[in-house]
């Protein structure tokens, strides 16, 4: 009984953070000045063969650093050198990028050993649910019947994990509450033996994964990732990496560690942060009642950046995957 009193509590803490308050900010009415067509490489689909780079991959906590040397001139002008573009390049890669034809060699491996062509899951905060996020695609005939032929065939490919809780997209979720067998609590089809990562592998088969977290971070945010990215690449699922809107934790390490990611593990990138530059605030505001928080909850317009940006990116990965 106690354990299950202290279970409780632990959830109900991480969860306060995040709940179903980005909904509405009831004092924006303007529509986005960033066009979805700016946001789509050109040619779509004449993909060119990507090369990861040999770069420093630091944990969430570590500070990159440049090995010492007898001269300490040189050691400071090396830093500059290396430090800059690492931290920065993050920031120039664009909302969809070209996808990597190896996503294809994901797919079919993950084909073979039985997941689903038809389902595709999401990692992540309340954000990322499918009242804040993709449910609307199934639920609002309006917004379906103006998505573009190719948009609504994905939609319609993959109706049924637009609009579904899942164990992964949870308030308050966090790389490491993923690979936390209570987690779920026992819900969603999960045994308690279960990560809720394996648990959405065995339940529902995806050969997608939309990967957006990072708003609740932990000092082993990119090693949790790291352990989470190699699992599904194991399962044959292919995992879709998302920077996100916020910059709770002031210095930007956790979108800068999420494209490091990508390079290293030569993953396709939403960067989801670069669709907010034309938006006062990046499309952020603070909520009343939860400023300790900052701004991290997206008002209506960053919201429709959110779900659009995020169903091209699905589109354009699945269609590179599959060929269609």
């Amino acid at each position: 009984m106690k354990r299950i009193l202290i279970l409780t509590l632990l959830v109900s803490i991480l969860t306060t953070a995040c709940q179903a308050d980005s909904r509405v900010n009831p004092t924006v009415t303007s529509t986005p000045t960033l066009t979805l067509a700016q946001m789509i490489p050109t040619p779509r689909y004449e993909i060119p063969l990507l090369t990861p780079k040999k770069i420093i991959k630091p944990a969430a906590t570590e500070v990159l650093a440049v090995p010492s040397t007898p001269d300490a001139n040189e050691t400071q002008s090396n830093a500059t050198e290396i430090l800059t573009p690492v931290l920065d390049e993050w920031m120039k890669q664009p909302v969809i990028p070209p996808i990597n034809p190896n996503v294809s060699e994901i797919y079919k491996k993950g084909l073979l050993l039985g997941n689903s062509p038809y389902t595709f899951s999401i990692f992540g905060d309340c954000q990322s649910r499918p009242d804040e996020f993709f449910g609307v695609f199934e639920t609002d005939q309006l917004i379906f019947d103006r998505l573009s032929p190719d948009l609504q065939q994905t939609v319609i490919n993959f109706t049924g994990s637009f609009n579904r809780e899942s164990s992964t997209s949870q308030d308050g979720t966090t790389p490491g509450g993923l690979l936390w067998t209570e987690w779920h609590r026992g819900k969603y089809g999960c045994a308690l033996t279960e990560t809720p990562v394996t648990c959405e592998l065995r339940t529902q088969r995806p050969s997608f994964v939309l990967i957006q977290i990072g708003t609740h971070f932990e000092s082993r945010n990119t090693e949790y990732l790291r352990t989470i990215i190699t699992q599904l690449l194991d399962a044959g699922v292919v995992p879709i990496l998302a920077t996100k809107a916020d910059n709770r934790e002031l210095d930007n390490r956790i979108n800068r560690d999420m494209y490091l990611l990508a390079t290293e593990f030569n993953l396709p990138l939403w960067n989801f942060w670069a669709a907010l530059s034309s938006l006062p605030d990046r499309g952020l505001y603070i909520k009343k009642g939860r400023e300790d928080q900052g701004a991290v909850y997206l008002n209506p317009e960053a919201s429709e950046l959110h779900r659009m940006t995020g169903l091209i990116m699905l589109d354009a990965v699945w269609r590179a995957a599959s060929g269609n």
